[in-house]
């Protein structure tokens, strides 16, 4: 996931940023309100951390902005443990949730992962090249013919249309698709990778998903 922290100050945007980065996903920081609303509207940005107090605009104002002009992308405030009226204020302008510094970067990611789940489709369904996924029907089809997919093979695929082109960690889908969950061995991810090409690569002559070692997977955009 692409994450967008917004942040006056310096050395802990670069703390979260880092932190998002060693978790898996990707992540840019800003430090003033109009630099963080023109980055936020960049459909590339799956979530937004936001500091409340920022330069130039403040962050409840940046939340209200971007409800107005139609856009959904989660966000999650950061507010002093005494701001209870700040703390009203985001969520009555939009935020999906809010955070109290001091905070544990871990809880910080945690709610990240919450909230960018909670995120409506516009329709639930994804195209990429002849591969058709329906969130809502719990469906998908290659080439027109549908597919018997386990639910976490589905999981899987959803994860890797919604980021089409883009490369994904493994540790991203152990948390996503398995909910994080702690037993699981530790060649799960290959596993199900493995199946998926098996029903949706193998038997129409395509190679979708590119392992890239040491990183994760990527669905090609051309399939």
């Amino acid at each position: 996931m692409h994450f967008l922290v917004v942040e006056d100050e310096v050395r802990l945007a670069g703390l979260i940023v880092q932190y998002l980065s060693e978790s898996g996903h990707t992540a840019e920081a800003r430090h003033d309100g109009p630099s963080g609303l023109l980055a936020a509207r960049d459909p590339r940005v799956d979530a937004v951390v936001m500091d409340v107090m920022l330069p130039g605009m403040n962050g409840v104002t940046v939340c209200r902005t971007l409800r107005r002009e139609a856009n959904d992308v989660p966000v999650v405030l950061l507010t002093a443990r005494s701001a209870i009226d700040e703390r009203v204020a985001g969520l009555d302008a939009g935020a999906d949730d809010y955070l109290v510094k001091p905070f544990a970067l871990k809880e910080l990611s945690a709610r990240l992962r919450a909230v960018s789940r909670r995120r409506p489709a516009l329709s639930g369904r994804l195209e990429v090249g002849d591969l058709v996924l329906d969130a809502r029907q719990r469906r998908a089809w290659r080439a027109g013919f549908e597919l018997d997919l386990s639910r976490r093979e589905f999981a899987v695929l959803e994860i890797l249309m919604e980021n089409a082109g883009w490369v994904v960690s493994r540790n991203r889908l152990l948390q996503e698709a398995w909910d994080g969950e702690p037993d699981l061995h530790s060649n799960s991810v290959d596993v199900h990778i493995s199946k998926l090409r098996s029903k949706i690569d193998k038997p129409f002559g395509r190679e979708s998903i590119t392992t890239l070692r040491g990183t994760g997977y990527r669905l090609e955009t051309r399939t």
